[in-house]
């Protein structure tokens, strides 16, 4: 995820978000923009699914946020693995609701992007957004920052671990502070199924919330014999325009995801099913809201991520923690 630094002369600005790339306009804040320690939006738990789940589901009780953070100290076979395994169990590959059966999405009117920017040389302290955007307008109607404390450690593969406790928590307040403005589809800056054990960032987040949700990663994540090697390169160099697509096919035949030339830049995008939608709609939806090549709702959560952090960087902050502060520096790839 991204990674901010320094005290800009402006930061963000009582709910009209000037500036460039912030869009024009009343903004909805969320209770986490407001100042640190004014208190935190209590936790309103998300409705469990019927036993079988919805459509190509199946049963999983899914764990609350406490349960989520709770400490773990690696890859199989501890606890992580175990749960990441069963929460997989939850994931649903295909199509759920009546907009995405449109081919103009008819129905959908708010789409959300979730981003998490770490304060430059700590990787303990991190800003949580979470933005809502209108659909197709794709302005923003809805904000939310928050400083968090990242207590547990990175371990490849486990990414969703880390951070997505904090993006559950922003989706929670929206859903209880501005009902209305909920999301009906999240956009996240990471891997769905396109994981080394098929259920990134994207997965986690979309079967804990019960949102459809999409993957979308600006670098190949190399599993399941994907490389990014000169066979690779070249069918980078066959998009020629924007919405023209390649499969991303691992060894084993699976299509884990698609590359996408989301617009006029060579470097596409890399997009995976998170939950509750189908590969072909999420590439139809991702490209449906890119005005540059990183689409429209995940760069507003980056902007204002980072503009949040310059903000608080101005004067010392404290930030909520999850459990005693421990770090490890890694490039984070899932």
């Amino acid at each position: 995820m991204a990674t901010a630094r320094g005290c800009g002369p402006g930061g963000l600005r009582g709910g009209v978000g000037p500036g460039p790339g912030l869009g024009p306009g009343p903004v909805r804040r969320g209770p986490g923009a407001l100042p640190l320690g004014a208190g935190r939006a209590r936790r309103a738990p998300f409705p469990r699914p019927a036993p079988g789940g919805r459509p190509g589901g199946s049963p999983c009780a899914l764990p609350s946020v406490a349960e989520a953070r709770a400490p773990w100290r690696g890859p199989a076979p501890g606890p992580p693995a175990r749960e990441q395994a069963r929460l997989k169990g939850g994931v649903v590959e295909e199509d759920t609701e009546e907009w995405q059966k449109e081919p103009s999405f008819a129905g959908l009117e708010r789409v959300g992007g979730v981003d998490l920017s770490y304060v430059k040389g700590d990787d303990s302290r991190a800003c949580a957004s979470l933005v809502v955007l209108s659909y197709p307008g794709l302005e923003v109607l809805y904000e939310d920052c928050q400083m968090v404390a990242v207590s547990a450690p990175y371990v490849a593969g486990f990414l969703a671990f880390r951070e997505v406790p904090f993006l559950v928590e922003a989706v929670q307040r929206v859903q209880q502070e501005e009902p209305r403005l909920k999301p009906q589809v999240l956009l996240v800056d990471g891997n769905g199924l396109l994981h080394h054990r098929g259920f990134g960032v994207a997965c986690h987040l979309g079967v804990l919330t019960d949102l459809p949700c999409i993957g979308v990663a600006k670098n190949l994540l190399q599993v399941d014999g994907l490389a990014r090697d000169e066979l690779h390169r070249e069918q980078i160099r066959s998009l020629q325009r924007g919405g023209d697509t390649f499969p991303l096919t691992g060894t084993s035949g699976n299509v884990l995801g698609m590359a996408l030339r989301s617009c006029n830049s060579s470097k596409p995008l890399y997009i995976s099913v998170g939950h509750r939608v189908c590969l072909e709609t999420a590439v139809r939806l991702v490209q449906s809201c890119c005005r540059y090549r990183i689409p429209e709702p995940i760069r507003q959560a980056d902007i204002r991520s980072r503009e949040y952090i310059r903000k608080q960087m101005c004067s010392p902050v404290k930030v909520p923690s999850s459990g005693p502060e421990r770090k490890e520096k890694a490039e984070l790839d899932d």
